[in-house]
């Protein structure tokens, strides 16, 4: 039986790649709102209700809208991309290979939230270590990432590929986030099982798509026998049986002289870095950010619900 699948806000950024990632199924149905009609609020409840699973790309009032819409009496399940429910326990968290049992978890549920782009690279790298007795409670984490301007949406993409401007959003990257109160830092922390809130410092980049997340980590700050060996062992066994999020090996991150944000560009998998020394470790997480970041998950995420 073909599954109906409709994205409610398939003309933002996120609903686009999500849409052009199924436009050759045959094993789906695309339910689709004219761009024209997208705010007829009684198409779009019975698009909601009729579909087998919804995806949410919308902000995030207009997500709890969407939600309300949902009636309680069909099946129909829900995907959603914005950060409404991402600490809602009532709502499995969309990463899969978070731990093995994650991937059950999204499978079977009804309400699936995404993860956010910064997010997967810090809570991938974080959580292994607190599964692995590594990260000490208390610990002080950081995060610091860069991401490609099309995570900003629609108005930062305009003004990143505005030609005609000369001024600082077009000829630099640029730090965000000052007030340290980012809305992406409770998920950091209630995923990556920290006891306080992680320092997250994000910065946007001059490139369209790619990211970098950093956790800076002191190696004599770690519980004791910790060295960058244990650490890259940790996060090796923790992403054992998956092929989605690769820990790259020591000997090949030792051959590394560079990074490069836009190496994933177009693809929905993360690859895992541990660079250090005797005294200090550099964890790095590349990914695309509207790949495993945003639309790929969000496509893994409707497959294993499809698996039910």
């Amino acid at each position: 039986m073909t599954a109906k699948i409709f994205i409610d806000g398939e003309h933002g950024t996120t609903g686009l790649q999500i849409r052009t990632r199924l436009a050759d199924r045959r094993d789906i149905e695309l339910l689709s709102i004219p761009e024209a009609e997208r705010r007829n609020a009684a198409m779009r409840e019975d698009m909601l209700n009729n579909a087998d699973i919804s995806i949410l790309c919308l902000p995030d009032d207009a997500s709890k809208e969407a939600v309300s819409m949902v009636s309680g009496n069909n099946k129909v399940r829900i995907i959603d991309t914005s950060t409404a429910y991402r600490v809602d326990p009532s709502w499995a968290y969309g990463f899969a290979e978070m731990e093995k049992s994650q991937a059950e978890k999204v499978r079977s549920a009804r309400f699936v939230t995404n993860p956010g782009c910064y997010p997967t690279g810090a809570i991938g790298l974080i959580r292994p270590l607190r599964a692995a007795g590594i990260l000490p409670d208390g610990y002080p984490v950081s995060v610091n990432a860069v991401s490609g301007y099309t995570g900003g949406g629609k108005q930062m993409i305009a003004q990143m590929e505005d030609q005609s401007r000369d001024d600082s959003i077009k000829a630099n990257n640029f730090l965000y986030g000052l007030t340290l109160k980012h809305k992406h830092v409770p998920e950091m922390k209630i995923h990556g099982q920290l006891d306080r809130s992680p320092l997250f410092s994000p910065s946007v980049g001059r490139f369209a798509q790619g990211m970098i997340v950093q956790v800076p980590l002191f190696l004599a700050d770690l519980n004791e026998g910790t060295s960058v060996e244990t650490v890259h062992a940790a996060l090796a066994a923790h992403y054992a049986g998956q092929n989605i999020v690769q820990v790259v090996a020591l000997e090949d991150s030792k051959s590394l002289g560079r990074i490069d944000a836009e190496e994933l560009v177009n693809q929905d998998t993360m690859k895992l870095f541990v660079f250090g020394n005797d005294e200090h470790i550099n964890l790095v997480a590349v990914l695309d950010n509207l790949g495993k970041g945003a639309s790929g998950a969000a496509v893994q995420n409707m497959e294993l619900m499809l698996s039910a």
